[in-house]
């Protein structure tokens, strides 16, 4: 999921003749949700638009307080055209999700976003129109959030499993008796080892 959060002194939402959504200040959020988005992404989103610290706090620090610090209000957008893939100039978007799917997902995270916030300061735009999005980018600030990628390929996955099973292994076993396994692995191949290598395996470890 990638969305492109902007601090605003003002945003709107218009289809048609018709003003459909607007703020004040706070932030305007452009979303694109991708074909492989799960509720995983959803949740690192909202926590990341609520939380990120663009505006200055009550003595006039920069940088220090969020949206929901400040009492500020939100305005969400969908646009697919995130996800968009330049194929030479001309532009791809098999990434994004179908807006079949995409709409009850997007309507999701809204109600993630009301309820982790107050409801009445998420406002959102129309789903699928052609929306005319007026902005008024305060500073200019504008962030540029994605979701982490996770492996979607079983296979991958399985790997990633048992890798992680090594390192707990290794962890387990504590570094003392990690360092004492190589050292007796040491002096078995070379009996000419003195007992002071297992300091010196401990160093090559270490760094």
């Amino acid at each position: 999921m990638k969305a492109i959060v902007q601090r605003v002194t003002k945003a709107s939402v218009t289809v048609g003749e018709e003003q459909i959504s607007s703020i004040g200040r706070g932030l305007c959020v452009l979303l694109g949700i991708s074909v492989v988005d799960t509720q995983k992404d959803v949740d690192y989103m909202v926590r990341k638009i609520l939380n990120l610290r663009l505006f200055e706090d009550e003595s006039g620090r920069a940088w220090s307080s969020s949206v929901m610090d400040r009492e500020l209000e939100v305005l969400c957008v969908s646009q697919f055209t995130l996800q968009c893939i330049l194929k030479g100039n001309k532009p791809d978007f098999h990434s994004a999700m179908p807006a079949e799917l995409a709409q009850p997902f997007y309507n999701n995270m809204l109600e993630q976003l009301r309820e982790a916030y107050k409801p009445e300061l998420i406002k959102d735009g129309q789903f699928g129109a052609k929306m005319q999005v007026h902005i008024q980018n305060d500073g200019p600030v504008t962030i540029h959030l994605e979701s982490p990628a996770g492996p979607t390929d079983p296979k991958l996955l399985s790997k990633q499993e048992k890798q992680q099973q090594r390192k707990e292994k290794t962890r387990s076993k504590g570094p003392s008796e990690s360092s004492r396994e190589k050292a007796v692995l040491r002096s078995k191949a070379d009996p000419s080892v003195s007992s002071g290598a297992e300091g010196d395996v401990s160093s090559e470890r270490e760094s």
